[in-house]
Parts: C-alpha cells; sequence; structure tokens
C-alpha cells in the first residue's frame, strides 16, 4: 500500500471520528445561540453533518475497510473551544467564529481527501467527499453571512451600550 493511500485513510478515519464529536457538539451551540439563524443553522448543520458520516462510511465501504473512526485531537480541541465561549457565556459572534474554525478544518481534510481519492483512482470516493467538501463551504458561508447581517453588529452595539453606562454613571456621581 501506498504512502499516499495510508494517510488517506488516517485522514479519512480522523474526519469519521471528527464528524462523530461535531453531532455532539452541534446541538449544544444551537442551544446556547441567541439568534434564531444562528440556532436554525445549527440545527441545520447537525443534520447535514449527519450525511456527512453517511457518506464517509459509504467511502470506507467502497475501498473495502473498516468503518473505524481514529481519535480527531483536532476537533477535540476545537470543540472544547466552543464549549469554554459557550460557558463563559461569551456570545453569538464568538460561537460563530468557533463554528467557522470548526468548518475550516472539516474544509482543510474533505479538500485533501477528494484530491488524493482523485490520484488514487477513487472517483466515486471523490464524488462523495466533493459533495461534503461543497456542503461545508456553504456552511461556512451562511455563517458568515449571520455574523456580517447581524451578530457582530449587535455584540458591537452591545458593548458600546455597556461601555457608556459607566461614564453616565461617573458623569451623575460628579453632579
Amino acid at each position: 500500500m501506498s504512502e499516499l493511500h495510508e494517510t488517506f485513510l488516517d485522514e479519512l478515519k480522523d474526519i469519521y471520528d471528527a464528524e462523530k464529536q461535531l453531532t455532539k457538539a452541534l446541538p449544544k451551540m444551537a442551544k446556547a445561540a441567541e439568534d434564531d439563524q444562528l440556532r436554525s443553522a445549527f440545527e441545520s448543520h447537525l443534520r447535514e453533518t449527519e450525511q456527512h458520516i453517511d457518506r464517509l462510511e459509504q467511502v470506507f465501504q467502497q475501498l473495502d475497510e473498516n468503518v473505524r473512526g481514529k481519535k480527531s485531537k483536532g476537533m477535540q480541541g476545537l470543540i472544547a473551544e466552543g464549549q469554554e465561549l459557550i460557558k463563559e457565556k461569551e456570545g453569538d459572534a464568538a460561537l460563530i467564529c468557533a463554528a467557522q474554525k470548526i468548518e475550516h478544518y472539516e474544509i482543510a481534510s474533505y479538500g485533501s481527501l477528494e484530491s488524493w481519492a482523485r490520484l488514487l483512482g477513487q472517483e466515486r470516493a471523490a464524488r462523495l467527499l466533493e459533495q461534503t467538501l461543497e456542503e461545508e463551504k456553504a456552511a461556512d458561508e451562511k455563517l458568515n453571512s449571520i455574523a456580517e447581517s447581524s451578530v457582530n453588529r449587535e455584540a458591537h452595539e452591545y458593548e458600546e451600550a455597556e461601555e457608556e453606562r459607566p461614564r453616565r454613571s461617573r458623569a451623575a456621581a460628579a453632579r
């Protein structure tokens, strides 16, 4: 077996575990989201993530490999970071940032996997991986759109209002 084939299988196992971990994290992210659009995006991406797992299982079957994951330390770290933001109640803008880090991790993985599948002559696997790659890119764009259309602006306005409050208090005390 070639070194590229081994790397391909190793990364498949990593992203399989990463997607499994994400199915546990997304409901928590949805619950923590205050913005309805963001909550809906997380819920929708959970359904997509379940499809991603199904596609990965198809790829494993096409390769006559056992379906199993390898602990994805990268995803584990990204999810832990997101959970910390939830615990600290950092808000939707921070949640979007954490989610986009996850999307970029997945985009990098699926981009490499699709390319390697084509090089290894695994066209059916490449098509499945490409489909998931496009969905991950779309999820990232949706998060970006939600951030830019409302969430980031609302977070900024909230911070400005919070900064203004102490100034008013000091001004009133000086009178």
